[in-house]
């Protein structure tokens, strides 16, 4: 069983100029997060503009992403849709692809009540074996899942190993981490309004589930390490203050415009948003660089192409 720590990056979709999926770039920037010590990705959340996705080009992401990763480094699936039918099929068919794990929410916009929240993510882990987790983003879906529907989940579900949580309560944080016992690992968003990546941190969450590790694997991977010893827990706090105007910066805009943006300063392949989203410009994208630079991001990690 996957036992989900450190740095889980949630990656942007990455687009030719022709509008279709970019594999070439995507094995690049899958090989820089093995490179520097990601943990985990996450493919398909809304970092990688999987609402602007086809069922079809889904399908065939995860096709050829588990080829690129297998035996490299796990790999998580968002099974997120409409109805639970559809996040069971999408499920199913990641785990007959070989995907190491699969991550459930609540549907967004019907605003289902907590009965009706939970009887959908039991009914989805029910239906596979791998790995599986949840989103917990009440911001964008309409529903806070409860600390007690997460206990409830856990204990009947072996093979729920993660919830991976974007509130801004800390108290959601205590009471998962107080009546799972463990055996559901928290690992939260790097959203800098939250700020939840210390408070998970402390309450014995394993790690964050972030987009900055798009931009800075290596750094992201040293500060979401568990706080297993004190010079850890000094060693992450420093690296976190030091990177929180550039995480400011990455969360201006609704993901993943800025890491597009920054990604494409870098050299790499982050392509172009799709619409509606615009590609960030102006004022905007020169400020960003501008600061990616005086932080040496850009002397780091930029390349040629």
């Amino acid at each position: 069983m996957i036992n989900l720590t450190g740095s889980w990056v949630a990656m942007p979709t990455p687009f030719t100029e022709d509008n279709k999926v970019d594999y070439k770039g995507f094995e690049t920037l899958i090989e820089r997060q093995i490179k520097y010590g990601t943990s985990q990705l996450f493919i398909l959340g809304s970092a990688g503009e999987v609402t602007l996705l086809s069922q079809e080009e889904k399908k065939e992401i995860v096709h050829e992403v588990i080829k690129m990763t297998k035996d490299k480094i796990p790999v998580f699936f968002s099974a997120a849709s409409l109805t639970t039918e559809s996040s069971i099929e999408f499920a199913r068919y990641c785990q007959d692809e070989g995907a190491d794990g699969v991550i459930f929410t609540v549907p967004p916009y019907v605003l289902v009540p907590q009965a009706a929240a939970f009887a959908h993510l039991d009914d989805c882990m029910s239906a596979v074996t791998i790995p599986c987790g949840i989103y917990n983003n009440p911001s964008r879906l309409g529903v806070q899942i409860t600390p007690e529907s997460i206990r409830a989940l856990s204990e009947k579900h072996s093979h729920f190993v993660v919830d991976k949580e974007a509130t801004s309560s800390v108290e959601q944080l205590v009471q998962v981490q107080r009546l799972c016992e463990g055996r559901v690992k928290i690992m939260c968003c790097d959203y800098p309004k939250y700020s939840i990546v210390i408070p998970t941190l402390g309450v014995g969450g394993t790690g964050t589930a972030n987009i900055g590790g798009n931009i800075i694997p290596e750094e992201a991977a040293l500060y979401s390490r568990p706080w297993t010893s004190m010079k850890i827990v000094e060693e992450g706090r420093a690296g976190y203050y030091k990177w929180f105007p550039l995480l400011q910066d990455l969360y201006a805009f609704s993901n993943p415009i800025v890491i597009k943006a920054a990604l494409n300063i870098l050299g790499l392949p982050g392509g172009h948003l799709r619409r509606p989203y615009q590609d960030l410009g102006g004022s905007r994208l020169q400020d960003l660089e501008k600061l990616m630079g005086e932080l040496g991001v850009i002397d780091k990690y930029g390349v040629k192409r």
